[in-house]
């Protein structure tokens, strides 16, 4: 089940803040054009562009914003930064109603702009009453995006810089939309069987908790509600993936994964692939070169295990995103 065969269904369809797709949205009538999503991301996936304070219907070019709390405790607003405009009710009816309607879109992720007081994900500027600003502030659109869907894999494009948060939340949207694919409509135990083995390796690179938990419930799934298995394997399996994969944790997965090949290779094919594992655990290549010969070699011996694991190939390789962690 690999990222690049998706299964029937809506397509790849991500949220974005609308500036990051070169459009002149912003408060000075420019824009931040991000030329991983709009040259490389944007091949393999449909982009539903919002700016809320737009839409919202403040207008481009408009006057600065800033958030505001007047003191500890007190409610964050949104205020324009010269006249003290108040646009916080506004725009919390406007995200309501906004992230209401993107649920009937089936998003499989959202990037949004850094730093900004509607769209901002994270240690987003707040200034105090006196004036002093603490960086411990989320956008008011955000807020009600990331509060209606836990689940959906979000990041802003200043984190996107980290290339192991990039691999992380584009292997997110890759798997959430397999997911959704899983269960959309009636499912049955044995498809969920099935997901969850496909999974196993990916899931073990990144925390070994939620992996034991996601297959003790599976193993249970003929003795308990069908909802209830969806919305709890759902959660555990987006958590488990949100813990961003470690080479020491892909090491492992990888000497696992190496163990289902030694019936097959010989001593020299063995030795060189162990060589290449420790030199990615090293971290003198990246995760990229030991994984391009284990896929070789599980697909020359026709090891149906390990060819099923998305692991292997949990997004396209024209990404080329396992090239730098």
């Amino acid at each position: 089940m690999s990222a690049t065969a998706q299964a029937a269904g809506p397509p790849i369809r991500l949220g974005v803040s609308s500036c990051l797709l070169g459009q002149e949205v912003r408060f000075d009538g420019g824009h931040k054009r991000d030329r991983f999503l709009t040259e490389l991301l944007g091949s393999f996936v449909e982009w539903v562009p919002v700016c809320p304070e737009v839409e919202v219907g403040m207008g481009t070019p408009r006057p600065a914003l800033r958030l505001v709390r007047d003191g500890e405790g007190e409610a964050v607003r949104m205020l324009e930064i010269a006249s003290g405009r108040d646009h916080t009710r506004a725009m919390q009816r406007y995200a309501a109603q906004r992230v209401r309607a993107l649920g009937g879109l089936e998003l499989c992720g959202y990037v949004l702009k850094k730093d900004s007081p509607s769209c901002g994900m994270t240690r987003v500027k707040v200034y105090g009453e006196k004036g002093g600003a603490t960086r411990d502030g989320r956008g008011l659109f955000a807020l009600q995006l990331l509060d209606a869907y836990p689940n959906l894999p979000v990041e802003d494009e200043g984190r996107l810089n980290d290339a192991r948060l990039r691999e992380n939340f584009i292997e997110r949207v890759f798997a959430y939309k397999r997911l959704r694919d899983l269960f959309r409509g009636r499912w049955t135990p044995g498809q969920l069987v099935a997901f969850h083995t496909a999974h196993k390796l990916q899931l073990m690179a990144h925390a070994m908790e939620p992996y034991r938990e996601l297959g003790a419930l599976v193993a249970s799934v003929k003795k308990r509600a069908r909802e209830e298995v969806r919305e709890q394997y759902q959660d555990l399996f987006m958590a488990a993936l949100a813990r961003v994969a470690t080479p020491a944790r892909n090491t492992n997965v990888l000497q696992h994964a190496a163990g289902h090949l030694k019936k097959g290779l010989d001593s020299a094919s063995r030795t060189e692939l162990a060589e290449l594992i420790c030199d990615y655990r090293r971290e003198e290549v990246p995760l990229v070169v030991p994984l391009t010969l284990l896929r070789h070699h599980a697909r020359r011996l026709d090891v149906s295990y390990l060819n099923g694991q998305t692991f292997l190939e949990p997004h396209p390789k024209e990404l080329m995103l396992r090239n730098h962690v």
